[in-house]
């Protein structure tokens, strides 16, 4: 009995040495491969500082686990720049992999996580890939893209093009605490987005991912910034700030956007159905919000291409102060304009007249508004609003919040249960303040976003 129970913790130890992760340390593309190749859960694989020139993509395709994933990192952040021809590819069934702390000047199109990888981080790294093409493709799902710096794009491609495989589109996302800064015009040409979340053909399945705490600067590739192709996506407590592009719901149903921060820009623009669009803050914008003008009906057969008519979306609670245009609605050629639009509760303080629609405009349905030194009421029903002061104070954060006292604090208009955050990611109470800032003592977990906020510097005390 004894001598087999020796034999048991002996053979134990071997397997436990066995499973001890290591630190590898490499200074080639080759010998980075190789650890690759060879790495197992729990190994670090770290990168000299230097600049690497690639042949052809670094394959990934190990399998890490969520208490001990692989990760391959600089070994000093951004001192690892790859370039040339290829980058890294993480392939199925690759999983649990952290990418951390390079500088990608690859060849566009290299950077990706393909269909079949799954619960992958790229954290910290700075991607500035020339040439037609994507920084990050993202195909696989429960990936996670947080605090990287996306910067300098002058061609045709997006910083982040998500993707799926077959109809579906990739799950379960996050996508945080990234800055994209100066992607430049492409003369009118489509597919420079700086997000594209998707593609029509992926736009009726749910991905259930979200885009937060993200900083949009000077980005103006196309039309769009981002570009919503997919259902079930939240868009919380972004700022975008100084960009000429729009934030677009181009296909899909069910998506939610609130707590963002729209700042010399040309706001948001809503095609679909069934979105939720609340506490955002709109301030000095060509456009407020553009509820769009269908083209077509894609639940009536329409194809997925189609910009697809605004069906049963509510637009509350956002807070628009000093823009040139407000809500819109603006006319198509045989338009089939919106229907069950409901606008509520939302401050709208200066710039244009409150509402601008040209139809159709079916059912709508407009309450609880505050307008204050607009450009007159526009096409706001009589009754949906009152003309008040809603006591706002832009303070040494550049918000606009509501002051003790303000007519808007506990003023909201109807039953909106699915209303439960502000634009400082503080709870709402019933009743509800108009606008998108409640007045409210707690913490603030949500503000406008500022480069120290966001980008692979950012991410140093967040590991």
């Amino acid at each position: 009995m004894k001598k087999y129970l020796i034999t048991v913790l002996f053979l134990g130890q071997i397997a436990s040495a066995n499973l001890v992760a290591n630190t590898i340390i490499v200074s080639s593309i080759a010998d980075l491969q190789k650890a690759v190749n060879e790495a197992k859960p729990g190994d670090i694989i770290l990168l000299k500082k230097g600049i690497y020139i690639t042949a052809a993509d670094i394959l990934i395709n190990k399998i890490g686990t969520k208490a001990q994933p692989i990760t391959i990192a600089a070994e000093e952040l951004g001192g690892s720049e790859i370039t040339g021809s290829g980058g890294f590819n993480l392939q199925n069934p690759a999983a649990y992999i952290i990418i951390r702390g390079f500088k990608f000047t690859h060849e566009a199109s290299k950077a990706r996580c393909s269909p079949g990888s799954g619960f992958c981080r790229w954290t910290q790294n700075i991607f500035e890939t020339p040439g037609t093409g994507d920084f990050l493709t993202i195909a696989g799902s429960d990936h996670e893209i947080d605090y990287n710096t996306f910067q300098n794009k002058d061609s045709l491609g997006k910083f982040i093009a998500v993707k799926g495989t077959g109809s579906q589109i990739a799950e379960r996302l996050w996508i945080h605490h990234n800055y994209f800064k100066t992607h430049k015009n492409q003369g009118g040409r489509n597919g420079a987005e700086a997000l594209q979340f998707g593609l029509s053909g992926f736009s009726l399945s749910s991905s259930n991912s979200i885009v937060e705490h993200n900083l949009f600067e000077d980005c103006d590739g196309e039309n769009e910034l981002i570009s919503i192709k997919a259902s079930r996506v939240t868009v919380r407590f972004n700022t975008i700030r100084n960009c000429p592009a729009q934030f677009t719901l181009r296909h899909g149903n069910f998506n939610r956007v609130y707590g963002n921060y729209f700042i010399n820009t040309p706001g948001v623009r809503i095609f679909g159905d069934d979105h939720l669009i609340h506490s955002n803050h709109f301030e000095n914008c060509s456009i407020g919000i553009n509820i769009g003008n269908g083209g077509a009906e894609v639940a009536d057969g329409a194809p997925l291409t189609s910009h697809d008519r605004p069906d049963r979306v509510v637009i509350a609670f956002n807070t628009l102060v000093n823009n040139k245009t407000n809500i819109i609605q603006t006319a198509r050629t045989n338009g089939l304009g919106s229907t069950f639009i409901t606008v509520a509760n939302n401050i709208i303080q200066g710039g244009g007249p409150a509402a601008s629609i040209v139809g159709p405009a079916t059912n709508h349905f407009w309450e609880g508004n505050m307008i204050y030194t607009t450009n007159g009421a526009g096409d706001m029903p009589a009754g949906s609003f009152i003309i008040v002061d809603p006591k706002l104070i832009n303070d040494t954060s550049g918000e606009y919040h509501l002051q003790k006292g303000s007519p808007a604090i506990d003023a909201g208009k109807g039953n909106y249960a699915t209303v439960t955050i502000d634009m400082d990611g503080q709870i709402r109470k019933s009743p509800l303040d108009v606008g998108a800032d409640e007045f409210s003592t707690t913490g603030v977990i949500a503000r406008i976003l500022h480069p120290i906020d966001v980008g692979y510097k950012a991410g140093k005390n967040k590991q």
